[in-house]
């Protein structure tokens, strides 16, 4: 239900309110028309200390009215737009909700270049217009310098990549977190400082993004923050990774973890293939190079983690994976979106794609791995051609299609139907070996073979369960654990044999 106001506007009281607001809504900007209701509410809300005199009352349509809810005008107000920004895409970081104030007119600027000026225990910053004098830190640790301030806008921007680097910027923006935390900051006070670090004359900040998301949105144009100066940008990421991966109350995006890690992953796989040093190139040996590289701190599982991270990103970010487009960003599926990157990882990867560093020199024929690659992705296009590309939340589950590909693409479900598909595509290709067997991608697939895996994906994708009329039995198994829901299939006849049909 929406608030209310203190007491009943009298008809002299919403004439003065109209004649300094028109008869135009707050929320959005629209008229009112004569046939609309008109409404009158707190612009901001009573209880969080908003004035109940004439001039924190607007005007606002029926419609809206009712949407907003228990929300002030304002916070309604502002709960739309950030929904509009959201809309431009679920990948969006603190350098698109800045392009898109600057865009709208909220923000005159940001991430301006500085000129940074060191002496004995101090750091000035020179913008052009102004100059802000700090005191520098020394961290006990590492012996990085860092200071704290008060930055405007201006010089500040998101620590993403670009061509030239590899950002730090760990976390996409997720709505409810900035909504909440806009909330929150009109009553409480920011305890931590968002942090960064001075990179070619520019102030990025990688941590605390969601917190300089929500304060932009109450106004906010300058903010706390912690700033490094020339850290080892190895040590400052995987710090940065650990702390979010491990410790954070948020959970990292999956798939940022893959991107970071692939990508930085990538830099250092390229520059150990290219050493010119006469050892044999393997990426076994690559494992035990990261071990010597100066500033590694992370663990074995760590380099297990991020050679997987490397493997996926390979496969997910081809221009060529037409199956990338139903992949979400976050840790759960979308309407728009049904897979994830777990899911991914424990039904298609996990079973197509060798995911322990191999011993075949990388200068020779025998190394397979750009192969393998290519062929997990020509097995995710079938599946986009021949099911998951007719995907189409609108229709509901009513439709039979729709139906299927719920079934289908349940996380569930491909983990059970991966080994099965593999076990066939084994079978049907001759792939006896049981150590070939655990890596049947990394190999020369010709048009014959690969036109033999199609035809049995496609029996898969055709079994009658997955048509089953809505609230069957499958709906119901689908929800157990995995190898009950394999079981169940099996009993169905979903086997190997009926696959090699």
């Amino acid at each position: 239900m929406a608030i209310t106001l203190k007491r009943q506007l009298n008809d002299a009281e919403k004439l003065k309110i109209l004649e300094q607001h028109g008869r135009i809504c707050f929320a959005t900007g629209h008229l009112i028309t004569e046939n609309d209701s008109l409404h009158f509410d707190h612009i901001h809300a009573y209880a969080c200390g908003g004035a109940s005199e004439l001039d924190n009352i607007a005007p606002m349509c029926g419609v809206h009215n009712k949407e907003k809810g228990t929300l002030s005008l304002e916070d309604f107000r502002v709960n739309l737009r950030l929904k509009d920004f959201f809309r431009e895409g679920d990948g969006l970081t603190l350098k698109h909700l800045l392009t898109h104030l600057k865009k709208n007119k909220d923000l005159e600027t940001f991430g301006q270049q500085v000129i940074v000026n060191r002496s004995e225990g101090e750091i000035a910053l020179e913008t052009g217009t102004k100059k802000i004098t700090c005191a520098m830190h020394k961290c006990p640790t590492t012996g990085w310098q860092y200071f704290y301030a008060t930055l405007p806008v201006e010089i500040l921007d998101s620590d993403d990549e670009d061509e030239e680097r590899i950002g730090l910027q760990p976390r996409y923006l997720l709505y409810e977190k900035v909504f909440n935390l806009y909330r929150h900051f009109q009553r409480h006070p920011v305890l931590q400082p968002s942090i960064g670090r001075v990179n070619k004359n520019r102030i990025v900040i990688f941590d605390g993004q969601h917190k300089m998301a929500a304060l932009l949105w109450t106004g906010r144009r300058d903010f706390e923050c912690k700033i490094y100066i020339d850290p080892s940008l190895r040590l400052l990421n995987d710090t940065n990774i650990a702390a979010h991966d491990n410790y954070s109350q948020t959970r990292f995006f999956a798939s940022i973890m893959v991107a970071r890690l692939g990508n930085e992953f990538g830099a250092d796989f390229e520059a150990y293939k290219n050493n010119d040093d006469g050892a044999v190139k393997s990426e076994a040996g690559f494992m035990k190079y990261l071990e010597k590289v100066d500033g590694q701190v992370l663990t074995r599982a760590d380099r297990n983690k991020r050679f997987r991270s490397y493997l996926y990103n390979s496969a997910l970010q081809s221009s060529e994976n037409k199956l990338s487009n139903f992949v979400s960003k976050g840790n759960r599926s979308t309407d728009e979106k049904p897979l994830t990157i777990d899911g991914l990882s424990k039904s298609i990867f996990s079973c197509f794609m060798c995911l322990e560093p191999v011993e075949e020199n990388m200068a020779t024929d025998a190394y397979k791995r750009e192969k393998e690659i290519e062929n997990v992705i020509s097995l995710m296009n079938m599946i986009n051609d021949l099911s998951l590309g007719f995907w189409n939340p609108k229709s509901g589950k009513n439709d039979e299609t729709q139906r299927k590909l719920l079934r289908l693409f349940g996380s569930k479900s491909m983990m059970a139907w991966a080994g099965l598909l593999r076990d066939a595509i084994c079978a049907r290709l001759e792939i006896f070996d049981e150590s070939e067997k655990a890596r049947p991608f990394y190999r020369d697939i010709t048009a014959e073979q690969q036109e033999k895996v199609k035809t049995i994906l496609s029996k898969l994708i055709n079994f009658k369960v997955w048509k089953s009329p809505p609230d069957s039995d499958v709906d119901r198994v689908l929800s157990d654990n995995k190898s009950a829901v394999k079981d169940w299939l099996k009993r169905q006849g979903l086997d190997v044999g009926y696959l090699l049909q």
